[in-house]
């Protein structure tokens, strides 16, 4: 296993899409950086900030370019020697009953825009840790199931939140 040196949470800006199913990535990542006392700040296209976890830095970011084009937050970690296989991205997952959570290593897309992009800036092999969402029961939907704000009761999406920040402790420990 490669020691994770950033975590990039998927999501979408502003006060519309905060509850969204597509912004539990930013969801995860607020609630990791509070634990830590972290404040974000913005720098180009993202807003960033870094935590110490067994005295190494831990970048955290989350881009501000939508979802499409998460990708361009990479050049900035890239220059600061951070390879694919130390990056941890946390998103939504279509496929995975709403509230689990798991960590993989590579694989592709899935159809996840987020991604997506974020493949096409450094290639696959990258660790995903993936947040439950369900699937809507029409395929037709998922643009618009993404988007939606969560409709689960707020105790199962903190625990949610709660097991992917124990996953990403258990992974950085």
């Amino acid at each position: 296993m490669h020691e994770i040196k950033a975590c990039i949470g998927l999501g979408n800006p502003g006060a519309k899409f905060a509850r969204t199913r597509h912004n539990i990535g930013f969801m995860v990542l607020d609630a990791f950086a509070a634990a830590h006392n972290a404040s974000w700040q913005a720098k180009d296209d993202m807003l960033a900030t870094t935590i110490e976890v067994n005295y190494h830095p831990v970048f955290l970011v989350k881009p501000q370019t939508f979802m499409n084009d998460s990708g361009r937050v990479l050049g900035w970690l890239q220059r600061k020697g951070i390879k694919p296989e130390e990056i941890l991205v946390v998103h939504d997952e279509l496929e995975k009953p709403f509230g689990t959570t798991s960590i993989t290593f590579g694989g592709s897309a899935r159809g996840h825009n987020g991604l997506r992009s974020i493949i096409e800036y450094i290639g696959k092999d990258f660790y995903r840790l993936r947040c439950g969402i369900g699937r809507p029961e029409r395929k037709e939907d998922v643009g618009t199931w993404v988007l939606t704000n969560f409709s689960e009761p707020t105790e199962q999406l903190q625990a949610m939140i709660d097991d992917a920040i124990k996953l990403i402790n258990e992974r950085l420990c």
